[in-house]
């Protein structure tokens, strides 16, 4: 079994196994812009994992969990282990005015959120809509090609680490590892981050895993404006 306290971080490229084997994500730079997927919101470097945190699938865990460092590695996923078959009643129609409330206009091709569910516009036609709400990966066989390059060891940077797999980055933020809790000082971001006060119960559950701990504490610094000094 795994060691769940492991971390490391890997580069990889991952495509879907048809015919013409996509590239649908990766951690370089270069093979995104090369593939038409570059995206300048994302930063692309080798990304953190936690043994055993059950975030990617099993058979793409197991194949990094037992990866040598430094050695690449690939693997290809049958459907049936990966995202599933395509459902056809997951496709749907919706009426256009809906859209048009959201002050959005569709097109075929366009990411969408309609009630909570995620999905991706097929076509536009005769005031309707079509959307798929399968998972873009359904259907598919997938590979994926990884180098695992480092396991991370240093306490600081394994916290930081797993902030970053769920915030999405761990600037900002200072971590102290204590014998019997983790102190995480929350980035200055967070104040004003809907979506943090969930996100807070990955991480917590993700340093409990990684350091044996029952506490995790987060601090939040307020500073007061600094006066500027009066000339006389």
């Amino acid at each position: 079994m795994a060691d769940a306290k492991k971390l490391v971080r890997l580069s990889y490229k991952a495509y879907l196994a048809d015919a013409d084997e996509r590239l649908y994500d990766t951690t370089d730079a270069d093979a995104a812009k090369e593939a038409g997927i570059f995206n300048e919101k994302v930063t692309y470097a080798p990304m953190a994992y936690l043994f055993g945190s059950n975030t990617l699938f099993p058979a793409l865990a197991t194949a990094i969990e037992s990866a040598e460092i430094g050695k690449e590695t690939t693997i290809t996923i049958p459907c049936e282990d990966a995202a599933g078959a395509r459902n056809p009643k997951l496709i749907e129609l919706h009426p256009l005015k809906e859209f048009y409330k959201q002050e959005i206009n569709p097109y075929p091709g366009m990411s969408v959120s309609l009630g909570n569910r995620n999905g991706v516009v097929m076509s536009v036609a005769a005031g309707r809509v079509k959307v798929d709400f399968n998972n873009q990966l359904a259907g598919h066989d997938l590979k994926y090609t990884f180098t695992v390059t480092e396991e991370i060891t240093d306490n600081e940077a394994k916290a930081l680490a797993i902030i970053e797999l769920t915030s999405g980055t761990s600037e900002g933020f200072a971590v102290a590892i204590e014998a019997d809790k983790v102190v995480v000082t929350e980035a200055e971001v967070c104040k004003f981050d809907q979506n943090w006060a969930i996100a807070k119960y990955k991480i917590v559950a993700d340093l409990r895993a990684a350091f044996g701990v029952d506490r995790v504490e987060f601090v939040q610094v307020w500073d007061s404006a600094k006066k500027e000094d009066k000339k006389e």
